[in-house]
Parts: structure tokens; sequence; C-alpha cells
């Protein structure tokens, strides 16, 4: 998939939660090395962080495994508070975030939420963080389509890269309105807790008879099963969240998942996709 022109591998690295337990450090930074290392100079790997993230601890986390790898390589996208996000503040974020990762830019740098600060005054704030080359893009995250909306009445509106949003096989709600909107205006989609965080949030698709079947003929898991589906009209950027540098190449071994339209459908049907208007799901 692409993001801004740059060809990213569909799935990447979620460290949502990472980087607060001193005892988990050393597995969590051994799987974000790993998963980076996949990366190569004509395909990127992405790897989403923010500021919000244990105040820091998981950007910290990013900028040690980062230091192992060619920066050029990787897709590097982090996130502003809504309330940082003024023409004074952001600025100051930013360069706290950039210390952390010890990098010099971001390729992508994301509102992490609509906030009380005037949409046009961040956007203001972000043009300025792009042209002096410290973002390369920038994005929004948990947009609604009436976000959306407003966002694409501004001058610059339009410069937005991509949108982050919740989304899996359980919590399909965008695609009755947001998702259409988004593929019209070519806006790419990343997708977090593609995998309804190791299906926590009550969908217990590793139990359902189906899932296991398709997953079973294919020879894999039910959670590689959920990021293929994830990404299947390659629009759309997921980052799973792993600290087990094996189940990390797995994940990224779902982008090469192959079903049949008989499969597909088959999925559909026991996970239907929305007929009317639903709030925007958030975690």
């Amino acid at each position: 998939m692409e993001i801004a022109g740059e060809k990213i591998y569909p799935i990447g690295l979620g460290t949502w939660h990472m980087g607060d337990d001193l005892v988990k450090r050393t597995a969590e930074l051994a799987a974000l090395q790993t998963g980076l290392k996949q990366a190569s100079s004509t395909v990127k790997i992405a790897i989403d962080t923010a500021e919000m993230y244990g105040d820091g601890n998981s950007e910290e986390l990013v900028g040690k495994a980062l230091q192992s790898v060619s920066r050029e390589n990787v897709y590097l996208i982090s996130k502003v508070y809504p309330w940082n996000a003024t023409k004074e503040k952001l600025p100051q974020s930013l360069a706290a975030s950039l210390k952390r990762l010890k990098t010099d830019y971001l390729d992508l740098y994301l509102l992490h939420w609509p906030g009380e600060v005037p949409l046009a005054e961040t956007v203001t704030a972000l043009e300025d963080a792009k042209k002096s080359g410290l973002i390369k893009n920038w994005g929004v995250s948990n947009f609604d389509l009436s976000d959306m909306q407003e966002l694409w009445q501004l001058p610059a509106g339009k410069n937005c890269a991509a949108n982050e949003v919740l989304y899996n096989l359980g919590s399909r709600g965008i695609e009755f309105d947001l998702l259409p909107w988004l593929n019209k205006q070519q806006v790419p989609l990343i997708a977090y807790s593609p995998i309804a965080q190791g299906d926590s949030l009550g969908n217990q698709f590793l139990q359902d008879g189906g899932l296991q079947e398709i997953a079973a003929r294919h020879g894999v898991s039910i959670f590689q099963l959920l990021l293929a589906w994830a990404i299947r009209d390659e629009k759309t950027l997921a980052i799973p969240q792993s600290s087990n540098k094996d189940h990390v190449l797995t994940n990224l071994a779902a982008a090469k998942i192959q079903l049949t339209k008989k499969e597909w459908q088959k999925i559909a049907a026991r996970y239907l996709a929305p007929t009317k208007k639903q709030p925007l799901a958030v975690l």
C-alpha cells in the first residue's frame, strides 16, 4: 500500500502499551527490532507511536529500536495530543517526540483525535512543520466523516495523508460512510487494533468454527486471518501490537495470505457490514 507516494508494507508495528514495564522492555525491544529488520529500501515497514503512549515511554523504546536499522527503510508515525496541537505548542511537542525517537524527522505526524483547538490552527502548525522538514506528511486519527468533511473545507485540509481509526472484523462501522468517503478522496486508512486486541474485545473470533476452518485450510492462525481481512482492499495499513518477536513475524506474514472469493464471502456473511450510521468506535 502507499501513503503520500511512499510504498509501505501493509502490516506494520503498533506500540500502544509498550515501553512502560521494565521487565518487558527487553522482549519489546527485540520484537520491534525484529519487525523493523524486515524492511527494505523498496518497501518500508511502518511503526506507529504517540506522545500519549506511556507519556513518551513508547517513543523512547521506538527510538532505541530505530538505532538497529536504516532509518530510511522505516516509515515512522507519531501523534500529538489535541491540546498540544496549537501553533505555539505543536512545535514543542514535535521536538520532544523527535528527541525521544532519536531522529530528525517523522514520516507522518497525526493529530491524535479531534479537540478544542481550532482545526485551522492545527493544520497551519502541521503545514509549518512540514515546510521545516521536521515531518514529511501529516494526517489525523479518530476522525469520523463529519470531522473529515470539516477538515476538507480548509485551504490546506486536503494535504491530510491518512486517517487512523479502529477497524477490525468486529468493528466495521466505518464501512457505512467514512471508509467510502476516504476511498473517494484517496485518503489511506490506518487500522489500529486490527486483531481486536488479541480477541479480547468480546468477539470470540478464536471460537468461530467458520474462521477456524478457513484458517486451517491456509495453514494460518485466526489472528493472521483477521489481519489479511483488514488489508484486503490494498488501501489499508494495519498496525497490530506485539511484544513477541515470533508473533511479529507471523503478523507480517499475514500479508501474503490469499483467500478465495468464496472464503471472503463466507467471512462477510458471518460478520455483517453496517447498514446504518454508527458512532465512530474508539478505544
